[in-house]
């Protein structure tokens, strides 16, 4: 096999959580460019079926689930339903997120809830999922940069936008290390375990100032567009990755590393 053909994903089956979002869209999109037959999960079907329509017109095998990633039964229900259809979950990819919080004093109730998706919800589906792949199979956490580091309030100068998230910054971070425990559990069955943590996408919504400021942090000098998770996605879910597990990757135009 050539190095190229070691990216294919023709023949695996991808569940994709959230698939209908800014990052969503394009893992979706890059993983049936890459030939795997996808599902997409999450709770709102209408949004999903939308994207899914596109891709189908295309030419490509995608399919919308409707998922609660936050009730265990929903969960064995999406799976068992892949299952019947294609008899194996290849790759999963967790980039379902809830973000109840808005602020660093919402009530507790809203850090509760996102735990609840976020961190148990997470593990759920993980090991719902991870229980019924095989060797070679690919499991990829979408973190952000925000499980890296800490707010820079000077990102949100002159703008009403708000940096201080706990739940998400909480859920981030430990999306990191359970990455590295997935890795280990499943990794003397073959399967690899990877985070990525992308940083700020470009929004119509987002303000000139909070542009700037957070451009000039980066080594690119931009924030992330449509297109740049596809690559790191698809190497990822390849076999040209089998022997990388364990990993957190940030795709973030150098914002962590300056």
């Amino acid at each position: 096999m050539s190095i190229l053909e070691e990216f294919l994903l023709g023949g695996r089956t991808a569940l994709v959580t959230g698939g209908a979002g800014l990052y969503g869209r394009q893992i979706v999109a890059a993983l049936a460019e890459a030939g795997a037959e996808v599902y997409m999960a999450a709770r709102n079907l209408e949004a999903l079926e939308q994207v899914a329509s596109l891709h189908q017109e295309a030419g490509r095998k995608v399919t919308a689930l409707q998922m609660d990633q936050g009730e265990e039964d929903s969960i064995l229900a999406a799976r068992e339903a892949i299952l019947s259809r294609s008899g194996r979950i290849d790759i999963l990819v967790n980039n379902a997120v809830l973000r109840p919080m808005k602020s660093y004093h919402d009530h507790a109730a809203a850090f509760a809830r996102s735990m609840e998706v976020n961190a148990t919800g997470l593990f759920m589906i993980t090991r719902a999922v991870g229980e019924v792949m095989q060797a070679g199979g690919s499991i990829i956490n979408v973190g952000s940069i925000q499980g890296m580091v800490g707010p820079d309030p000077t990102n949100y100068r002159g703008t009403d936008m708000n940096g201080f998230i706990p739940d998400y910054f909480f859920h981030k971070g430990g999306m990191i290390n359970f990455t590295r425990f997935i890795a280990g559990y499943y990794g003397n069955r073959g399967i690899t375990c990877n985070c990525i943590s992308p940083g700020g996408f470009r929004t119509e919504s987002q303000p000139e100032a909070f542009v700037k400021q957070y451009s000039d942090r980066t080594m690119l000098g931009r924030l992330a567009g449509d297109e740049d998770l596809k690559g790191i996605i698809v190497f990822l879910a390849s076999s040209a990755s089998s022997y990388i597990t364990g990993a957190n990757i940030p795709v973030d135009g150098g914002y962590t590393a300056k």
